[in-house]
């Protein structure tokens, strides 16, 4: 095989080639159904903790209440009888109050302040942020690349190869879009582009590449990344809704490495355990 532009051979046969993204794109649909159900279980668990959560912080409200109602009771009984062995009436600071309310009213608005400001996404919802996020990033690059083809930017181009890169760029569109609904069920705003620290290396990366086995190689890169954050995904979420839809996607990627690894060249040797180094992490997105 050359990898000089134009001479560029691929390794198998276009019809292996098509069989190969034909399976994928069974074994894809097929995960369809499960992947749906998956996401549904997830945003309901992720409504079901939201729901919790609102009633611990109604309950905290409502005992801090209490606490302010007893205290001001208190002082306003001390002051009574300290105005009545006194002879004289008490004179409340100007700006204050003698319950205290105002410092803590303050405290309590510093506290919302604080919330507001804190991350949109976080918890089970940041994993999924970040998955919406690297699946978008995927569908960048394959557009990019099919564009550059069609530009004659990349030499020789088998259609069958053009079938896969058309083909996985749906698949991670699929994905994006049962990410992106749990996000919206959770009342989060969807992610339609890629909020990732490490978009401007691989966008310039993209734009360095001069043929398909370039393309191949950082698609490659991509894949690798996505399948083994899905698998840490499995790990480390709370919510097994969250672990299911993860699992359920992680082989589909799987495949489109394997693939990407005969466009190479090379024979794609089965992980029993597909591990996490390659993996994403949450840090990378910048919302």
């Amino acid at each position: 095989m050359s990898n000089s532009r134009g001479s560029w051979e691929l390794p198998i046969s276009e019809g292996e080639m098509s069989r190969l993204t034909s399976e994928m794109d069974e074994a894809h649909r097929a995960t369809l159904p499960v992947m749906a159900a998956s996401a549904r279980d997830l945003s309901t668990e992720l409504k079901d903790l939201e729901s919790a959560r609102s009633d611990r912080i109604e309950e905290e409200r409502a005992h801090l209440a209490r606490r302010r109602f007893l205290t001001g009771a208190g002082a306003s009984a001390a002051m009574l009888a300290l105005a009545a062995c006194g002879g004289k009436s008490s004179t409340t600071p100007t700006g204050g109050s003698a319950s205290g309310s105002p410092s803590a009213s303050a405290s309590a608005s510093s506290s919302a302040s604080s919330s507001a400001g804190a991350g949109k996404y976080t918890g089970d919802l940041k994993v999924v942020a970040l998955a919406v996020a690297l699946e978008n990033q995927a569908v960048g690059a394959y557009q990019a690349a099919l564009k550059a083809a069609n530009a004659g930017k990349l030499g020789k181009v088998p259609p069958a190869v053009a079938t896969f890169i058309q083909t996985a760029m749906a698949q991670h569109k699929d994905h994006a879009n049962a990410w992106n609904g749990v996000l919206s069920s959770a009342g989060k705003p969807k992610i339609t582009d890629v909020p990732l620290s490490n978009q401007a290396d691989i966008t310039k990366a993209l734009g360095q590449v001069k043929d398909v086995t370039g393309v191949a190689k950082l698609a490659l890169q991509l894949e690798d990344s996505a399948t083994e954050t899905y698998v840490f995904a499995t790990y480390n979420v709370k919510s097994m809704g969250g672990v299911n839809t993860a699992a359920t996607i992680a082989p589909v990627e799987a495949m489109h490495a394997a693939i990407l690894h005969y466009v190479l060249g090379q024979y794609p040797v089965p992980d029993a355990f597909i591990g996490t180094k390659k993996a994403a992490s949450p840090s990378l997105l910048t919302v």
